[in-house]
This record gives C-alpha cells, structure tokens and sequence, in this order.
C-alpha cells in the first residue's frame, strides 16, 4: 500500500467513523449527555437487520427499511423513559444509565442471538468486493466510497435542519439554554426525544454498515463507541462538520499507522485523540452546541 493509497483508504474508513458518530455528537450537543451505549445501539440495529434477513430473502438495503422506523421509535421512547428522568438527576446519572443500557444490550443480544460471529457482507451483491482502479497501487472501494458519501449527505442533511427548519431552530434553542426554551414555548422533552431518535436512527445506519463491512457480536458495540467517540473529540464536541472532519482524521491516522507497521493501526488513531484531547483548543472545530 503507498502512502497516497494509505490516505485515500483512511478518508473512506473515516465516512464509516463519521457516520458512526453522528447520532452521538447530536445527543452531546442538543442534550450535554454522552451515550455510552451508542456502539451497541448501532450492534442492535445490525442483528435486527439480520432478523428481517433471516424471514425474507431480500437485500441488506431493503431490510434496513421496515428496521429504521422501529429505532426511531425506539429512541424516542428511550429518551421519554428511561433518559429524561436521568437528565433531571444532575451529570453522572446519565451517563450511568446509558453505561447499564449498553450491557442491558449486550446481555440480550447474547442471549438471543449467541455469542456466534455475523457478517451482511453476503447480503450486499457484488457491492462489498467491488472497487474502481484508479491506477496500480490505488484503488477506491464502492463500499466505502458509498459509505462515505451517505455520511456527507446525512451530516449535511443534519446541519440544514438544524438552520433551516422550524423544528431544528427549536432543537439549537433547547440545546442553548432549555430554561429560556420553556418559557417562551418550545417543549424540550419533546426536542429531547426527538434528537434521540434522529440518533439511534443514525446510529442502525451504521450498524448496517458495520455488519457489511466486518464482521459483529453481541460484544462488538464497546469498540464502536470508543471510534465514535474519539471522531467526536478530535473534530470537536456539539460539531457536526467537525465530526465528519474528526472522523477522517481518525481513519488516516490508522491507516498511516498501519502503512508504518499493520500493529500500529489503532495506536496511532489513539495517539492522535489523545493528542487532540491534550490541546489547549480541545477540537479541531470550536464548540458549539448542535452544530
């Protein structure tokens, strides 16, 4: 693998890693709270597909369909119960709830589904081996190049809601000062909830893309979280772009790391998080609250 190629392969492998994180740096910046159990949200989303998959024979794509509704009700629910009474509980008692959620999935998954390695990459036609040859030591996978490109458009969608629509101008004010949102009408609950769906929305969409890209398990959504999160603080908290861009960040510095030696892979994506975390900016985008 040349340089150029190592690069071009980490600006794919960061579409995945923005994606990821989207749904997390939206419930950071609406509602200040970090989900700990975002990463096997995304795992859940994946054996649901599965689920459709096992009764009928149809592409992963199309199985992703009847699943997105369900999570967006799912989420919406999850903020109406179990999360908003924790946000009345003060800082850690989110990120408690979220942290039993997270092992709550993992138990259930394991459970019903065994602890037995997955993978959708079957169900995708020809779409997982497919590349375009740009030249003999280059080449663009269609996965990833479709993977990223669903990150921009998601991302991008994202950010003309929040600036552009009624709803999404609500969800900036609640994210700014939630008291002051009351007062002059605005239902935070309501905006809560429904940036939690949008979020575990996100968050299968991803799922779906994992389990074509790799293989899971029940015990796949731990390590999800950590990339996710390391996106989110590298491009800076609350930011939208900023995570796309923090996203990239991360896949280039694994496979540059990789480039030097297949061991450093990982470590150099966490020496660059941590890097980014040490500096006095804190992200490479200011932060700002849903945006």
């Amino acid at each position: 693998m040349t340089w150029v190629n190592a690069v071009v392969q980490g600006v794919l492998l960061g579409g995945y890693y923005a994606l990821l994180a989207c749904g997390l740096a939206l419930m950071f910046g609406v509602m200040r709270i970090i989900n700990l159990a975002h990463g096997d949200i995304a795992v859940l989303g994946a054996y649901l597909i599965t689920v459709v998959l096992d009764h009928w024979n149809v592409n992963a794509f199309i199985a992703l369909v009847p699943v997105l509704p369900v999570m967006l009700i799912a989420g919406y629910g999850l903020q109406r119960t179990m999360l908003d009474r924790a946000l009345r509980s003060g800082v850690l008692v989110p990120l408690l709830a979220t942290f039993g959620l997270s092992i709550v999935i993992q138990n259930l998954l394991l459970e019903k589904f065994s602890p037995d390695v997955r993978s959708l990459g079957g169900n995708a036609g020809g779409l997982v081996t497919a590349s375009w040859q740009i030249s003999n030591q280059l080449s663009i996978s269609a996965l990833g190049a479709l993977i990223l490109g669903v990150a921009v458009a998601i991302l991008g969608g994202l950010q003309l809601f929040l600036s552009r629509t009624q709803a999404g101008r609500r969800m900036r004010a609640t994210a700014q000062d939630p008291d002051t949102a009351e007062l002059v009408g605005i239902d935070s609950r309501g905006v809560y909830a429904r940036a939690t769906a949008i979020a575990v929305a996100t968050a299968c969409i991803a799922g779906l893309f994992l389990a074509m890209r790799s293989t899971f398990d029940p015990f796949s959504g731990p390590t999800q979280l950590i990339f996710a999160f390391e996106a989110v603080v590298i491009g800076g908290f609350g930011s939208l772009w900023g995570t796309l861009v923090g996203g990239i960040v991360l896949g280039v510095a694994q496979t540059i790391g990789a480039q030097i030696d297949p061991q450093y892979s990982v470590l150099a994506g966490h020496l660059v998080f941590l890097a980014v975390l040490a500096s006095p900016h804190g992200g490479i985008f200011r932060v700002r609250p849903a945006t």
